[in-house]
């Protein structure tokens, strides 16, 4: 992975800088979503991130179809730029390895089962402070590793639920629905990419590093808003409203002759605007609908008018007209229609780098821009280098994969 040069290669969305986070080295033991995509963000900004996985692989490798050369679509989506290498830490000898490894780096982050580290003689207080003490060790947990619920394993589907996320999504027809992207792992990752920044900010002061304790639990709660925030102030038991916003009206989607549209009008202003332009202006003059309190008691009245006005509108162009005119609108667009969107290509916001293709990274900084420098790596592509650059002769290395220490295809 050659940093200096990923800009000179045909692509789109590929750095043009070696990134804002350069030097800095991160050990990523993590498999699956939360942590891949921590790391990732970490990554297309620069740090060298070594991928440590385990001799099965990660699993999402195999979470598709659709595959390319073996690999899932949901393995290659979090694991660009990364550089990977298969070891069994199950054995004292991977365990060397991996202290090996943490010589020099920065940041560790695993999402292994609360304990399993301090089992294996790698758990922060005890072994890996003392002797690395400028380590910050991210842990992503499901719950944490105390507590009523401490030590057990976590799920984006089970959080969703148990943080009240899926009583915020659908209505009373359905009741409580999943999200459809997995956004408890995801805003865990972000919010450790985050808690990771920080750690390193204040080791700048103090020179130490320290440990974070990050669980899926906790960051669902925090995704929790305004429903916690509607409920501590009311007492009342929020309820799904589907599209519909709990608190502001007109905020839903609406049919139109050739598309969907979702409205998000926010004060009397863009109400009385979006009226205006879409051919009902007397309507904010009706004291049903004169403030924002008003329209929310008549909410269906207000629906049922909207609904048969945007039917006879070109959606995309009403949309356009709306937007442009201060009122919050935009065209309800499927996965192929957004990211194929021209504003979409502007932003770089899908990346391309031979076979591979992304979503790119929405962090944009002016002097060091992130991006795509490497294609997500095949199962233990770069082991070799990886401990050759750590002081492994090419004989140990020819020994440790003799032992099954270090593996070059996924055991099965």
């Amino acid at each position: 992975m050659d940093d200096a040069t990923p800009a000179t290669r045909p692509g789109k969305g590929l750095a043009r800088s070696p990134g804002a986070l350069a030097g800095l080295k991160v050990i990523d033991l993590t498999r699956v979503l939360g942590g891949p995509y921590c790391t990732m963000i970490l990554s297309d900004h620069g740090a060298e991130v070594i991928k440590v996985e385990p001799p099965q692989g990660d699993e999402v490798r195999d979470w598709g179809p659709p595959f390319l050369e073996g690999d899932a679509s949901y393995f290659i989506g979090i694991n660009r730029n990364k550089q990977s290498l298969a070891l069994d830490l199950g054995k004292p000898e991977g365990r060397a390895v991996l202290l090996r490894l943490l010589e020099g780096a920065d940041v560790l982050v695993e999402n292994f089962k609360p304990g399993s580290m301090e089992r294996w003689g790698l758990g922060y207080e005890a072994d890996l402070a003392p002797r690395f003490p400028g380590l910050i060790h991210c842990r992503v947990s499901g719950f944490g590793a105390d507590g009523p619920l401490g030590g057990l394993p976590g799920y984006d589907a089970i959080l969703q639920a148990m943080t009240g996320l899926m009583s915020a999504n659908g209505d009373a027809s359905t009741g409580p629905m999943r999200l459809g992207t997995a956004i408890v792992d995801m805003g865990t990752g972000l919010y450790s990419a985050v808690g990771i920044l920080m750690a390193l900010h204040e080791r700048a002061r103090s020179g130490r590093g320290q440990f974070l304790d990050m669980a899926l639990y906790d960051c669902g709660l925090a995704l929790l808003h305004p429903q916690a925030a509607n409920y501590f102030l009311s007492g009342k038991r929020p309820v799904g409203t589907g599209n519909p916003h709990p608190n502001l009206v007109p905020y839903d989607k609406f049919p139109t002759r050739t598309c969907e549209i979702f409205i998000a009008s926010g004060n009397n202003g863009q109400f009385r605007r979006m009226c205006e332009m879409i051919g009902l202006p007397h309507l904010p003059d009706d004291p049903r609908f004169a403030d924002n309190g008003t329209r929310n008691v008549n909410r269906d009245a207000l629906t049922a008018a909207l609904r048969a006005a945007f039917a006879e509108l070109d959606g995309h162009e009403v949309a356009l007209r709306l937007i442009r005119g201060g009122v919050p609108a935009g065209p309800v667009l499927w996965t192929d229609e957004a990211t194929g969107a021209p504003h979409t290509a502007h932003r770089e916001m899908v990346t391309e780098l031979g076979e591979y293709r992304g979503l790119g990274t929405p962090i944009k900084l002016s002097r060091t821009p992130g991006g795509t420098r490497a294609s997500p790596p095949r199962f233990g592509e770069h082991g070799a280098d990886i401990l050759a650059r750590h002081g492994y002769t090419a004989e140990e290395i020819a020994r440790l994969r003799d032992d099954g220490v270090v593996l070059t295809r996924r055991r099965t």
